[in-house]
């Protein structure tokens, strides 16, 4: 009976045990239900600058896209300012090497604060202000990093400052110290002299005694930079003025065009000379990317040999910024010339030059104005900017004249006609008039 009994209970406690098991499992699925029948948390968006394809202004974009997830070693910037740069132009026609792949967020430099750490990252919290160099994706309102791109700003350093500073700086000092070795009493030719890196290489020259630096730029900015250099050149008749103020030939030549000029800078050399590329804006001619642009920049440089090096006792080297940060781990390099810079500008021997300050909505204009060589100094773009009043359309505004003009003739012609019918009713009636009175004539004489 005992052991009957004990079945029994365990019999009941299975059951009961069964029921409370099966009503979690409703408790459950009822929850989860009703956790997918919950409304999503709503997208963030962020403005930025979108790359719809390769070709002319028209291809850059003001989109809202989701904003960035943050990766392992990676931190959350919210921009305060970008840097525009000759790259940028590049991009958008698709004449540099190994481009991505259109739709894309624009812009390789920006500076702000950090929003949020992400994990892996022990060097910077929340709060803290930095630079950053971005393969693209720099133009918008927030940018996912990783850390090793990314460098503290001295705190009284501004954002748009620093945006103007830092890929210039760093290009420069690349130029000056490492790849040229700039020595107290050389002579230096460089191109660009009025753009950013111009400048830049210009003021860290400085920092050298005795150098003689000759500038190449368009007559219109000479007056704006000649603190900067000994001699300034236009670019049309430059190879015989250097030839000139340097019978032996110079030192070192910086050259960011590339193409024909690639020949004439080596050639103007002396023995023990550096010829040094570190662009190719010769290959942007138009808007939109030109083939034969792209060709003759190629094929108008002429193939140096090693001999003909060895000969004539003359070095050729070059120096790729994007290149060295992202393809050859050249980042510890670039943090330690970031830092550089920054004690200079402590110190107080260089200053960043900011030719122009632009919205996101007008980038485009930026980009042409950078294009057509008019800035002196960097251009920088602000996110928070408001953009400027758009100008009514030369087009709208014939369509409007003529449309004006058609309707005045319209007017015209009606009053005209009405002009003639009341004319025309007028001759009518004195005609009737006559008629009826030569009519009456006879009568009266009979």
């Amino acid at each position: 009976m005992a052991d009957n009994k004990e079945a029994s209970n365990e019999v009941v406690g299975d059951g009961k045990n069964e029921a409370e098991s099966n009503e979690k499992v409703e408790n459950d699925v009822k929850e989860a239900v009703e956790a997918t029948e919950q409304p999503a948390p709503p997208v963030k968006e962020m403005k930025c600058v979108v790359l719809s394809s390769f070709g002319g202004l028209k291809s850059v974009k003001i989109q809202n896209k989701s904003e960035p997830t943050l990766g392992e070693g990676e931190v959350l910037i919210r921009v305060k300012a970008c840097g525009l740069n000759f790259l940028d132009v590049m991009l958008r026609q698709g004449v540099i090497d190994n481009p991505p792949k259109p739709p894309i967020i624009m812009g390789y430099e920006c500076s702000g604060e950090i929003e949020v750490v992400g994990e892996g990252v022990p060097d910077f919290q929340v709060g803290d202000r930095v630079a950053a160099l971005t393969d693209c994706k720099a133009w918008a309102e927030l940018v996912a990093v990783n850390a090793k791109f990314v460098y503290k700003l001295p705190q009284e350093l501004a954002f748009k400052d620093a945006s103007a500073m830092l890929m210039n700086f760093v290009v420069a000092n690349g130029l000056v110290f490492d790849t040229a070795c700039i020595r107290e009493g050389q002579i230096v030719l460089i191109h660009s002299a009025g753009g950013g890196v111009g400048l830049a290489v210009a003021q860290l020259i400085k920092t050298i005694p005795n150098v003689i630096l000759i500038g190449v730029a368009s007559k219109h900015k000479h007056e704006a930079i000649k603190n900067y250099y000994t001699h300034l050149l236009e670019h049309s008749d430059y190879v015989q003025e250097v030839k000139k103020l340097a019978p032996s030939g110079v030192d070192i030549v910086l050259d960011c065009l590339c193409g024909e000029d690639s020949n004439k800078g080596y050639g103007l050399l002396k023995p023990m000379g550096r010829y040094i590329l570190y662009g190719n804006s010769n290959i942007v001619t138009g808007e939109t990317k030109s083939i034969f642009s792209a060709a003759k920049s190629w094929w108008t440089v002429d193939k140096l040999k090693p001999m003909k090096l060895f000969d004539e006792n003359r070095s050729v080297s070059g120096f790729h910024l994007r290149h060295l940060l992202y393809k050859q781990d050249g980042h510890e390099y670039v943090r330690n010339a970031v830092e550089k810079i920054f004690k200079l500008w402590l110190d107080g021997q260089i200053k960043p030059i900011v030719d122009s300050t632009y919205a996101f909505e007008d980038i485009p204009e930026a980009m042409q104005h950078l294009h057509e060589r008019k800035n002196i100094g960097k251009i920088t773009i602000d996110p928070a900017m408001e953009p400027k009043p758009k100008p009514v359309v030369e087009s709208k505004k014939r369509k409007d004249s003529v449309k004006a003009d058609k309707k005045a003739a319209a007017e015209n012609n009606t009053q005209k006609n009405e002009e003639n019918k009341t004319e025309k009713a007028e001759e009518k009636t004195e005609e009737k008039e006559k008629e009826d009175k030569d009519k009456d004539a006879p009568a009266e004489a009979s």
